[in-house]
């Protein structure tokens, strides 16, 4: 093939001469940006003819969202900050971020329509959640602010920079102007090609779900955390649109149970009154939440198209996961689905250390979660607003909304929930202390682990999750907690006899802590008849010299004790002292336990001569348990209780003033055993005669208690009764 003939030409002024041989596509721009800006060449283009561009949006100057509300509830502080910046001299960027639902969009929205309507500015509209629709986008706001057809046409088909052209026109507009760019939830989409910057003919409004990016904290930048709705104005959202549906207070109770979650909120009022067949009140909505919170709110989205899944609950955050996944981080999918076995509570990070640790395998789930990877997979949820990190207790936790758990857990492959709910199990078994520990262990934030242990039990229940609550019913009650204890037990006892039956084990190990817990409730013939139940069914599914027999028997006799029931109260603490020293020896903590409740029973009894043989306990428990043991204290203050009831009161003076000290120590001086101790010192000093010393240590008594228990409890009404009395016994002496 023959060389192409050479042609001569020249070009003067702003003409060009092109040379070429075959068929080609020849395209030259020339851009012109009016008095004093000069004009620009654009590199031509020589070759095929580019591809057509993305679609260019229908508008730019409506808003592009799916559900906006009518009235917008509490952000009223937000929207002031916002407004300012609007009607400022311009040249900010606001950053709105928050968990997918929580109503940022909604924000942007009030904002923009404020803007134009009352303040004049040219509202600009443009959706970031992806590289195409940000470029069609803003390639529209450019021709909204009078670029031309063949600017717009070079940089869609990227024969010019698209984010200099329209930062051009926005930098030279003719009006003012709010810029939202909205749902920018990976923020490299904005930052890949410099399409965020500032202007000083306008403000830049972003809502996104990342928190963190690098990219926020730019100059002129500024974050606004986007959170849930105060419950006041959660209700009134709901009233708002089903405003027939029912009361106030009914519409609180809904709005509780969503977590006061807008996106939530705003679907479950439209569900209210838009249905045909059916007309729900509040009430009835709120009863059928508990059956699947998930899946009934989302009944009330709308058909919206392609956008359907920003709008639905049990799908929005799965938007932020497979972003997650697209930047390497799968394993953030089960780590969301590990937190969704426990409750919407702050979830203290040593909970996930063993996993991190390597102590606790997640190869076998899916997708794998390696031990290198936990706090990557953190990091990402963080990021993504998935999970705000909180303190409570005094420690470090990650919290996640509850409709975003109830989702995530509803989303589950059935294959994989016992898996996740074995994982999460074993992680809380690992940072429960045991049932009878020091106190250094005892009182290290198992509060925290209390609800995500509940929510286990209701998810999965079975032997494991109805163990682990019993251990924190007990717990519970080591720290004073009687009622809470009594309510987590009971609550043990009705899953395990549902789910295993009302003879296993678990069952009636609920049922005994129950027992307990209601004895320090002053529930005492509610208790007698509980250990009673336990004590006959254990004797003949376990025995009696089983261990757990042996203890309904100590149990049994304790209560008919605090009943004045004295002499079968001594009986079967006879019976279960011996049987215990036979089975577990005579150093075992039950053994202690059961011989400390004989001792107070032979001085109510006034025996005296068995007392002091059975008062050996003491010396005995020193020998084997640790001074601040829970067992040991116990073993102090009743031998100190008993020496008082027999009138020994010198001797009872000094080990009652150890008990007080040590109880205050160990326990805290407002637990109710230190209380106790202190009562027992003011009776020890009110039987030495010491007046004025018991009548300050009672008054300091009541003061304590009824701060803890409140002034009508029988704790205290019978301390006042012994102040009265006291002081006109006092104001009687010589």
């Amino acid at each position: 093939m023959s060389d192409p003939m050479p042609i001569d030409g020249r070009a003067s002024g702003q003409g060009r001469v092109f040379q070429t041989g075959g068929d080609q596509y020849i395209e030259e721009h020339h851009h012109h940006y009016g008095a004093g800006t000069g004009s620009l060449l654009e590199p031509q283009s020589v070759g095929p003819r580019p591809p057509q561009g993305a679609t260019v949006p229908d508008s730019v100057r409506v808003p592009l969202v799916g559900r906006a509300p009518g009235i917008l509830r509490d952000r009223a502080d937000l929207m002031e900050r916002l407004r300012a910046a609007v009607t400022g001299p311009g040249g900010d960027v606001h950053v709105l971020h928050g968990l997918g639902g929580c109503g940022k969009t909604a924000v942007a929205h009030a904002l923009f329509m404020e803007a134009v309507r009352d303040h004049g500015r040219v509202g600009l509209w443009v959706n970031a959640s992806e590289r195409i629709s940000l470029r069609a986008g803003m390639l529209a706001v450019a021709g909204d602010r009078g670029a031309t057809t063949g600017e717009l046409a070079a940089a869609a088909g990227g024969q010019r920079a698209a984010a200099d052209l329209v930062w051009h026109y926005l930098d030279h507009s003719a009006q003012r102007w709010l810029l939202v760019l909205d749902n920018a939830d990976d923020p490299t989409v904005l930052e890949e090609g410099g399409w965020l910057r500032t202007s000083p003919l306008g403000t830049v409004l972003v809502t996104t779900r990342h928190a963190t990016s690098p990219l926020w904290r730019g100059a002129g930048s500024a974050r606004h955390p986007v959170g849930v709705l105060p419950e006041a104005d959660a209700a009134q959202v709901l009233c708002d649109l089903a405003p027939d549906a029912g009361t106030i207070e009914s519409a609180q109770k809904v709005a509780r149970r969503l977590g006061c979650l807008p996106l939530a909120l705003t679907l479950a009022g439209s569900h209210l009154s838009h249905q045909l067949l059916e007309s729900w009140s509040m009430d009835e909505y709120d009863r059928k939440l508990s059956e699947d919170s998930t899946a009934l709110v989302d009944q009330g989205a709308a058909s919206t198209g392609s956008g359907q899944s920003r709008h639905l609950v049990g799908r929005t955050w799965q938007l932020s996961l497979d972003a997650l996944a697209v930047q390497g981080l799968p394993e953030a999918t089960t780590l969301l689905r590990l937190l969704s076995c426990w409750a919407a509570e702050p979830v203290p990070l040593y909970l996930l250390m063993p996993v991190a640790r390597g102590e606790v395998d997640f190869g076998h789930l899916d997708p794998p979660l390696a031990p290198d990877r936990v706090e990557p997979a953190l990091r990402g949820l963080l990021d993504h607003s998935l999970i705000g990190m909180v303190e409570a207790d005094g420690r470090r936790c990650v919290q996640a909304h509850g409709v975003l758990l109830d989702s995530v857990a509803a989303g589950v492959p059935d294959a994989r929930r016992a898996a996740l709910a074995e994982v999460a199990g074993r992680l809380l078994e690992a940072a429960l202390p045991p049932d009878e520990a020091v106190p250094s262990e005892i009182y290290t934030g198992w509060e925290l682990l209390a609800p995500h242990v509940t929510q286990l039990l209701r998810a999965a229940p079975g032997e494991w999750s109805a163990g682990l609550m019993v251990r924190i019913a007990r717990q519970m009650q080591h720290a004073g907690n009687f009622a809470g204890a009594a309510r987590h037990a009971r609550y043990a006892a009705d899953v395990a006899e549902r789910s295993l039956s009302e003879e296993h084990s678990v069952t009636l190990a609920a049922h005994d802590a129950e027992a307990r817990a209601l004895l320090f409730l002053a529930r005492r013939a509610d208790a007698e008849a509980l250990h009673r139940r336990i004590w006959t069914t254990r004797k003949r599914v376990l025995g009696g010299d089983h261990p757990e027999t042996l203890w309904s028997c100590a149990g049994l006799g304790m209560s008919l004790r605090l009943l004045d029931r004295l002499e079968e109260a001594e009986q079967l603490l006879r019976q279960a002292t011996a049987a215990q020293r036979r089975v577990l020896g005579p150093d075992a903590l039950e053994t202690f336990v059961s011989r400390s409740m004989l001792v107070l029973t032979l001085s109510a009894l006034g025996k005296r001569e068995e007392f002091d043989e059975e008062a050996r306990v003491v010396e005995d428990c020193e020998r084997f348990v640790p001074p601040d043991h829970l067992t040991a204290l116990l073993v102090r203050h009743d031998y100190g209780d008993g020496l008082r009831a027999l009138g020994r009161y010198a001797e009872a003076e000094p080990v009652a003033r150890r008990v007080l000290a040590d109880r205050a120590r160990v326990q805290g001086a407002d637990h109710p055993l230190a209380l106790a101790a202190l009562s027992l010192t003011a009776r020890v000093a009110h039987g030495l005669g010491k007046y004025d010393e018991a009548i300050a240590a009672l008054e300091e008594l009541i003061e304590r208690r009824e701060q803890v228990l409140g002034s009508e409890h029988l704790l205290v009404i019978e301390n006042r009764e012994w102040l009265a009395e006291w002081q006109a016994r006092a104001q009687a002496q010589p």
